[in-house]
């Protein structure tokens, strides 16, 4: 085996985002652009000499290829051991886990997480460090500089190696060990969650529904809710992972998991169902006749997690991204904890759950995790879910009632447009900025504005600042709106559009949330001039 030094030119736009670099996947496809991306990560970080990583994806479209050229590169760039999981799949919590568990120096996670898969889809490549978290933006933005200026790269010269056999394979000076990927994080959640009770209320005619949406969780929801849980052969649907996800969407909401909402909404639904995305770091949950909101899911587990037995000495503190909705805020208030509230990004997390000051943290778009791990987790709040309702021994609705009808609610819907043109979305959002000083005290639609600003973040750990994290707008009667330009997308720029009521305990607890937010986003979307700007007049998805 020959170590081969390539020379290279630097590819333009790979700047990792929030959550790594995402592209389509005919741009990573092309000779050289993992190399790149892969080396500059590596001089970013100080080199691999001696170095121990966790590799493993989502198993999406040029996974494969993708993950034998960053073994090659391991070892020619001196690591010395590389985890991955078999067939290379790991699904970003476990692959958090392996890290944490293995006390390895980082991991290279291959996923576009909830975009659609295939060669005319998306790809995405991130680097988490060795807490097991998402690389911060000191990191990021050290290997961004790399990536401009990189003028080589290092591989082997070696034909692919096996990932379907368990054990150890020596490539060059590398170890390459192949683990199960599902043992050790079924294990961790063992750890926090009480099987006999849940195994208990699902032997006694509890039915569930598990949509693995063809992504990674597929193997972990059989292993654990079928297998060591009871849930009867089938109740995991679309559990084997596919390259494009069985042509579907791997975004665990009402409009891409839509079979799963009709089968729970039925009179003869299951009483439980949930889903989750290509990656398995989000979470949909779903009751018979109700779909339970990201934002209410937070709130509800942060006031029932003591519950499992993980959580049974109560919880540090909680934390939540700017945009989700401040229904968690409510339960910290009464609860007499701590919550924080942060950019987009489960990246800003960290600092937080390393330093002891929160325990449960939570976004809007469906995801939700807690300090076992640093990375979001979807199957994880599947469990705690049901975990509660063992305990509880009532349904997911009357847990949404008891809750609103103790705390309030807060009505939240999120509406995305999607594929705007660059130009035009940056100006809606530059416009809108520049008037945020002068709109408290103005009436938009029907409603009186409050306040107005670009959300900063001052990070209570390292004393970081976050700037421009999004525009937020407080209108008179417990309403909210949010503004953001997406980074998670591959093409255009999605708007972003996050609206919120709160209704007191003694307030209508009992609206259709579009309907109950319809002046909230009337009033946005005539503050920013949606519909002049960008033509649009409908968003593309509502969840």
């Amino acid at each position: 085996m020959t170590i081969l030094t390539q020379a290279c030119t630097p590819f333009e736009g790979q700047k990792p985002g929030t959550s790594g670099l995402r592209k389509k996947t005919k741009v990573f496809m092309q000779p050289g652009y993992v190399e790149c991306f892969v080396q500059s990560i590596f001089n970013a970080i100080g080199g691999l000499d001696g170095k121990t990583l966790v590799v493993g994806g989502d198993g999406r479209y040029f996974n494969a290829e993708a993950i034998q050229t960053i073994l090659r590169m391991a070892a020619a760039n001196g690591a010395a051991r590389v985890i991955v999981g078999r067939g290379g799949l790991l699904s970003t919590p476990a692959a958090s886990n392996l890290i944490r568990q293995r006390r390895a120096d980082g991991g290279l996670i291959l996923s576009a997480s909830h975009n659609p898969g295939g060669i005319d889809a998306d790809f995405g490549l991130k680097y988490n460090i060795s807490n097991g978290g998402p690389a911060p933006e000191s990191v990021t933005a050290a290997i961004f500089e790399q990536t401009q200026s990189l003028s080589s790269y290092k591989t082997l010269d070696t034909d692919a190696i096996d990932l379907a056999q368990l054990g150890e394979v020596m490539l060059g000076g590398l170890c390459v060990e192949i683990v199960d990927p599902v043992s050790d994080y079924a294990a961790l959640m063992q750890t926090l969650f009480d099987f006999d009770a849940i195994r208990a209320l699902i032997s006694g005619g509890f039915s569930i529904r598990f949509d693995a949406m063809h992504a990674v969780t597929g193997p972990y929801a059989r292993t654990i809710l079928e297998d060591m849980l009871g849930a009867p052969e089938g109740a995991v649907l679309n559990g084997v992972p596919l390259v494009d996800f069985g042509k579907g969407h791997p975004d665990p909401n009402p409009i891409w998991a839509k079979p799963l909402v009709d089968m729970v909404m039925a009179k003869d639904g299951p009483d439980f169902a949930a889903a989750s995305d290509g990656d398995g770091d989000r979470n949909m949950i779903l009751g018979r006749g109700v779909y339970v909101t990201p934002s209410d899911s937070l709130a509800v587990l942060a006031a029932n997690a003591h519950l499992a037995p993980g959580y049974s000495q109560g919880l540090a503190g909680v934390a939540r991204s700017m945009p989700t909705s401040r229904a968690c805020d409510r339960v910290a208030e009464v609860m007499g904890i701590a919550c924080y509230e942060t950019p987009t990004g489960w990246k800003f997390f960290g600092n937080l759950l390393d330093a002891g000051r929160a325990t449960l943290c939570g976004e809007e778009s469906a995801g939700t995790g807690s300090d076992h791990v640093r990375e979001k987790d979807g199957l994880w709040a599947v469990l705690l879910w049901l975990n509660i309702l063992a305990v509880r021994q009532i349904s997911v609705q009357e847990i949404l009632q008891d809750h609103w009808q103790t705390y309030g609610r807060n009505y939240y819907s999120r509406h995305d447009y999607e594929a705007i043109a660059t130009g035009p979305a940056q100006d809606l959002m530059q416009n809108l900025s520049d008037t945020l000083a002068d709109l408290p005290g103005r009436t938009a639609g029907s409603l009186a504005i409050e306040t107005a600003d670009q959300f900063t973040y001052h990070d209570p750990v390292d004393g970081s600042v976050s700037h421009n994290q999004g525009l937020r707008i407080s209108f008179a009667g417990g309403g909210r709106a949010v503004l953001r330009l997406s980074g998670t997308g591959t093409e255009g720029a999605t708007l972003r559009i996050y609206l919120e009521l709160y209704e007191p305990p003694t307030g209508k607890l009992d609206m259709e949330p579009q309907q109950a937010l319809r002046s909230i986003s009337a009033a946005t979307r005539a503050l920013c001039q949606l519909t002049e700007r960008t033509g649009r007049t409908e968003p593309d998805v509502v969840t």
